[in-house]
């Protein structure tokens, strides 16, 4: 019986291994269908639609190879991405499901540019320097594209908004409601290359700048998804301006929306405990502080300083 046990670990850890190594089939069968408009065609459909109805409401694919089309939608369906169930005439008919329905573009919680920015070769690329991040330290963006995300943004329009359009994802709801919430007025403070393509909108006042030397003054800083792309000491440089820009009294706070993980994270930018938290921030002045746990990846922190 021991025996039996073993060779059927051994087993699932072989089937474990191929599903491992080729899992980066999943992200790319979703990214083309996000390219190819699939959800949205689905979803103008009205209900379940046939293969041969989705490939014939393809833009820009005046003879779609159905079979290559079948194969992409059999694994999505596996992945439980969309539905499959037999139709009247035999024909098999694909759905929607509650995942699919993210990628939906006329949607405002849509994540469709958030799935092309993530699967983009840009964005791929430095996944293949994990080895010589290794052995030799660096950043593996950096390594793969010869400098840092940063400045290839700002010297790449093309990535710029890409890169823009994906963070959108995550920011439209909140942001709306945080405008709508503020009578007062906003400034949206950014990299120059950011802001310059920014949106206008009633009472926010576009500021361009570098949040490693000043922050403009405000009664509140409100910082999503930050702190995790930097270290400590870089952190400690931003939120020590962030100080700055509140003032020394009891009203003025920040507002940050990060992981907070359960367990010690990666050493650059990285996720961080509440441990790591308490520490930075006390480091920088911010003696106070309350984490708000959310049904999201990310948590609110509002610290507050002396």
């Amino acid at each position: 019986m021991e025996e039996e046990e073993e060779e059927a670990l051994i087993l699932q850890g072989q089937a474990d291994m191929w599903k491992y190594m080729l899992s980066f089939a999943d992200s790319m069968a979703l990214k083309s269908t996000v390219e190819l408009g699939i959800p949205d065609i689905i979803h103008r459909h009205g209900g379940p639609i046939t293969l041969s109805q989705l490939a014939a409401a393809l833009s820009d694919a005046p003879s779609p190879d159905i079979s290559c089309l079948a194969r992409v939608m059999r694994l999505l369906v596996h992945r439980k991405i969309f539905t499959a169930s037999e139709g009247g005439e035999g024909d098999t008919l694909y759905g929607l499901t509650h995942s699919s329905r993210w990628l939906l573009r006329g949607s405002e919680t849509s994540l469709a540019a958030m799935v092309e920015m993530e699967t983009h070769p840009w964005l791929v690329a430095p996944w293949n320097y994990l080895s010589q991040c290794v052995r030799e330290g660096g950043m593996a963006f950096k390594k793969a594209h010869g400098r840092e995300i940063w400045e290839f943004a700002s010297e790449n329009p093309e990535f710029n908004k890409k890169f823009n359009e994906g963070m959108e994802c995550t920011a439209r709801i909140a942001m709306k409601a945080i405008v709508a919430g503020y009578k007062n007025g906003c400034i949206n403070f950014d990299l120059p290359h950011v802001v310059a393509t920014a949106p206008d909108y009633h009472r926010v006042t576009h500021v361009g700048g570098d949040m490693f030397h000043s922050i403009p003054h405000a009664d509140a800083v409100f910082m999503k998804w930050i702190l995790h792309d930097w270290n400590d000491e870089e952190c400690i440089k931003i939120l020590k301006n962030c100080k700055k820009a509140i003032g020394d009294g009891k009203r003025g706070k920040v507002i940050i929306v990060d992981s907070v993980r359960k367990q010690r994270g990666r050493e650059c930018g990285k996720e961080r405990t509440e441990l790591e938290w308490n520490n930075l921030l006390r480091q920088d002045g911010f003696p106070r502080y309350n984490i708000i746990n959310i049904p999201a990846l990310v948590s609110i922190i509002e610290a507050y300083p002396l």
